[in-house]
């Protein structure tokens, strides 16, 4: 039976990646992006309709849920995937964290406060995070990204307890490098911080095509797995974090001395 589902951030990357897996099993997508042109290109390209929303406001999650009422019927699936990677080091603006609360946090927040009720009182759903291994282990140079991925996994497990035994699935992505352009560039790629995290992401372990990390994402929920882990070696870090905190931290500054040539 196909599925019926919601992929924001849908333009490019894991987003793009998540539904074209899910197009190419059959489900039917409404694809959403704040990057017009890039979306209908991509909506075009795999015959979706797709819909211009800020998915960090409750107008842009409401405007979503009519469209797919519209062309499905109601929703199934809803892949929370939008993010952003801004600010860095103790210098971060207001508006840096101000955004990245906004999007990586309270988009997931608005998100569910419309779907689970119709879910928790109707046939179910499934509620997808994408967060990172940010989320799980930390985000050198940029705290924006690791105190918002962090909160964004919280929720997510939040929910699992709170509602994955009425109906609602919760599953969390919590790669690390992935081939897009959120590592591959940007417009704080000059800045020390922003380098850090960047070499960070890039030497940490293997950068995955978004592909990949896509199929992965899918074969978690269809195995009802609350973490999806593309990168295999993040299940083991986070045992070792969880099991001793102080060698991990003294393990992660000599890792950060080494990325800063000391």
């Amino acid at each position: 039976m196909s599925r019926r589902a919601i992929v924001t951030g849908a333009a490019g990357g894991i987003g793009l990646a998540v539904a074209r897996a899910l197009v190419a099993r059959g489900d039917r997508v409404v694809l959403t992006d704040l990057d017009e042109a890039r979306l209908a290109e991509a909506a075009t390209d795999l015959g979706q309709p797709y819909v211009v929303a800020d998915v960090a406001a409750d107008e842009g999650i409401s405007a979503l849920l009519a469209r797919a009422d519209e062309e499905f019927g109601g929703v199934d699936l809803y892949v929370a995937n939008a993010g952003v990677f801004r600010g860095f080091g103790l210098d971060a603006r207001e508006s840096d964290w101000a955004l990245s609360w906004d999007v990586n946090v309270m988009a997931h927040v608005r998100a569910a406060r419309a779907l689970v009720p119709r879910w928790v009182d109707g046939d179910g759903g499934i509620f997808a995070v994408t967060a990172s291994a940010a989320g799980l282990l930390t985000q050198l140079g940029s705290p924006t990204y690791s105190v918002s991925k962090h909160a964004a996994v919280g929720f997510a497990e939040w929910l699992a307890a709170t509602y994955g035994d009425r109906g609602v699935q919760v599953c969390c992505l919590c790669p690390m490098g992935v081939a897009t352009p959120m590592i591959e560039g940007g417009e704080s790629r000059q800045e020390s911080e922003a380098r850090l995290g960047h070499k960070a992401v890039s030497t940490a372990g293997e950068v995955l095509d978004a592909d990949t990390v896509a199929q992965t994402l899918l074969e978690a929920i269809d195995a009802g797995r609350f973490h999806a882990l593309p990168h295999h070696e993040v299940g083991r870090m986070y045992a070792q974090k969880a099991a001793d905190p102080d060698r991990w931290l003294t393990g992660m500054q000599r890792y950060r001395a080494s990325l800063e040539g000391r």
